[in-house]
């Protein structure tokens, strides 16, 4: 079990399947139009079951310490998730993706969730380097990566499919931890 308190309103937690795999769903399924235009596996999570494989999928890769998937609570509700999607222990970083309902965006969440996840990974798993990329139109996640301190180190061209059925460029972010720690 992986819990992080944030402040008394926001904790991240590994979620269990079969107790937030309905609402993490529902959050999705409610976000779906502005979510989907970003993240193509939304398009994939057609069910409630859809999430409880995945859900099931992620705490495995989670025990093999190949990433770390959890749920953002804001006062105990299920409101998004953040992660470390592929923790590389052969250089010791790992890159973070996050998705946050419409009805808790503007509050500063995912923003505070990243830099806990920023602390985590540097305190706690010992790495050396984060990255998040975010498609150059996605002003929001690009905004969140900014103001998290993270550095642009450039632009991947047509480097994801979206659902548009065009290749779109990827914004790459990093923050190493000497810059972490020098703050």
């Amino acid at each position: 079990m992986f819990a992080y308190t944030i402040n008394k309103d926001l904790k991240l937690v590994l979620p269990n399947p079969e107790r937030d795999a309905k609402q993490l769903f529902e959050l999705v399924d409610n976000s779906r139009k502005s979510m989907q235009v970003w993240l193509p596996w939304v398009a994939n999570l057609k069910t409630v079951d859809d999430e409880i494989k995945f859900l099931k999928h992620v705490n495995v890769n989670f025990g093999t310490g190949e990433s770390l998937n959890v749920a953002i609570y804001q006062k105990q509700q299920p409101v998004g998730m953040i992660s470390f999607n592929h923790i590389k222990r052969n250089n010791m970083s790992t890159d973070i993706g996050y998705w946050l309902a419409e009805s808790a965006r503007g509050q500063g969440i995912m923003h505070q969730a990243v830099l806990a996840m920023v602390k985590i990974g540097f305190e706690d798993y010992g790495l050396n380097r984060l990255e998040i990329e975010a498609a150059v139109g996605n002003h929001e996640s690009n905004h969140v990566a900014q103001k998290a301190g993270f550095k642009l180190e450039g632009t991947l061209r047509e480097d994801i499919l979206l659902l548009d059925g065009r290749y779109h460029d990827h914004n790459l972010y990093s923050l190493l931890r000497k810059e972490w720690q020098d703050k």
